[in-house]
């Protein structure tokens, strides 16, 4: 369709100079707008560009304070209010080569807002373009990515062209269903308590309230007893322990997942985050990768579906502990494993970046504003192209039903989703990346409503060859009187017709 013709990506760069970052001669031209050349993204055939339109000038009496605190956190504090706050546009700031605000050996400095600090390298050439040059690299590691854009379209880019984690993270939905589900195998030898509610509270929830522009999320948990592996594990008498191998994870999960049940019962995808403590005669149990190693989180996780995590428990001697065994979960051990996993599940991921660059952690929030500027870039492609999708499959399922009668809202709803598709493309061409996002959720609204609209699903399971086989035998039996008749009245009719011309 023509909603799939092209998409151009605009990102919005302001570059700002504190003093002697810049030769006099070059200072005296800020400010100034420059348009870098559009880049191609993915093949021709794709037709994905992005463009990055940078405003260069020098830095305000108060953003030249910020500049001079003593660390580039507290610097990257106070410059945060001066900032417009513009979903998917950054600022970079430039200092001169021998400010202390960076640590030596550090070039560039990336903060857990929108924002950045480099320092200004002396090098052969125009000072101005080798800047430029530099710009470029933070704004492609802090906006999208080749990848990230490839992930958002994989179902319409070629297999050969997909890298290995491109299917990794969930598709983009209007919400998801959390569920972290405790695992006890033993209850008899382990009385296990784990505080969910408070771990959740402290670790998931800020994350999740950071996605809220995202999607809608529900978080619940639950504790199963008598639930194994479907795996046996294999006991390494080395370490005295025993091992589940990289190669017999994959037929963990389905076992386990009859017993999970919340998927059969969510309108949203569920992410599963699974907390097993091994039974008494499987104790320590430990994972290893593909080389044989052991994982240091002791866990794994499944693209699309969720993560698990072996909690192992340090058993005294029989006679010197009455079974069954307290365990008390330490939930900061796991919450970290498991928001990592929720992370890479979403497509969160850190992209390879030089020595010389600074990355902030995005603290107890667990995800930095441009990392979430990253996943809404993403979403909103994937959310145009679902449409697209969505509403050729609508026209060709269309198309084989001769006697369809489109009633009127169905019709709207298409022609909103084909607008908010559109719209959301030419806010994405002009930088404006909020309301480009939520464009496209609306688009997708409005194309899901049409396409599973009951006036269409009954003629989708109830097509003419059905009609025929049912009303047939209604009807045949009164037809043939009827065929009868009007035989009968025809003869009569030829015969009234003949008689005239005997008579003369």
């Amino acid at each position: 369709m023509l909603l799939f013709a092209q998409f151009q990506l605009t990102v919005p760069v302001s570059v700002v100079f504190a003093k002697g970052a810049l030769p006099g001669a070059q200072w005296r031209r800020l400010p100034f707008t420059d348009t870098q050349e559009e880049e191609s993204l993915l093949n021709p055939k794709t037709s994905v560009t992005a463009r990055y339109e940078t405003t260069y000038r020098s830095a305000t009496a108060t953003e030249q304070a910020a500049l001079a605190m003593a660390t580039v956190q507290e610097a990257d504090a106070e410059l945060l209010p001066l900032q417009e706050d513009s979903v998917g546009a950054l600022t970079v700031y430039v200092i001169p080569e021998t400010s202390l605000l960076l640590p030596q050996g550090i070039g560039v400095y990336v903060g857990k807002h929108r924002s950045a600090v480099m320092r200004r390298t002396q090098g052969p050439g125009d000072v101005l373009a080798a800047i430029s040059d530099r710009v470029r690299q933070i704004v492609q590691a802090m906006s999208f990515t080749t990848d990230s854009i490839t992930t958002a379209l994989s179902d319409r880019v070629p297999m050969d062209q997909l890298g290995t984690d491109t299917r990794r993270p969930f598709k983009s939905s209007l919400g998801y269903e959390i569920t972290f589900s405790l695992l006890n195998p033993d209850p008899k030898s382990h009385d296990v308590h784990w505080d969910i509610e408070a771990a959740v509270n402290s670790y998931v929830q800020p994350f999740l309230d950071k996605l809220g522009s995202v999607a809608n999320f529900s978080v619940d948990s639950q504790i199963l007893y008598y639930a194994v592996l479907g795996v046996s594990p294999r006991f390494d008498k080395a370490s005295s322990s025993f091992i589940l191998s990289a190669l017999s994870l994959p037929h963990v999960i389905n076992p386990v997942e009859a017993r999970l049940g919340s998927s059969a019962t969510s309108l949203y995808p569920v992410l599963n985050f699974l907390l097993y403590v091994p039974e008494r005669v499987h104790s320590p149990l430990y994972i290893q990768d593909k080389d044989g190693a052991a994982v240091g989180t002791n866990a794994f996780h499944s693209p699309r579906w969720g993560g698990i995590m072996v909690y192992n428990i340090d058993h005294p001697a029989p006679d010197k502990a009455p079974l069954p065994l307290r365990v008390d979960v330490d939930m900061v051990r796991v919450m970290e494993v498991f928001l990592a996993q929720l992370r890479l599940l979403f497509g969160i991921s850190q992209v390879p970046l030089p020595e010389e660059f600074l990355l902030e952690s995005p603290g107890n929030k667990g995800l930095t504003d441009w990392e979430l500027d990253r996943l809404l870039w993403t979403r909103t492609v994937e959310n145009i192209a679902t449409v697209s999708t969505t509403l050729t499959s609508l026209a060709q399922l269309l198309d084989k039903i001769g006697n369809i009668v489109i009633k009127d809202d169905v019709a709207s709803e298409v022609y909103h989703a084909v607008a908010s598709a559109q719209t959301a493309m030419l806010e994405l061409a002009s930088g404006r990346l909020g309301s480009a996002f939520q464009a496209s959720k609306e688009a997708v609204t409005s194309s899901e409503r049409a396409f599973f609209d009951p006036s269409l699903l009954h003629l989708l399971y109830f097509p003419d060859d059905q009609k025929f086989a049912i009303y047939i035998p209604l009807f045949l039996p009164m037809a043939v009187p009827i065929l009868l008749s009007l035989v009968k009245i025809l003869r009569e009719a030829k015969q009234s017709k003949k008689e005239p011309m005997k008579t003369d």
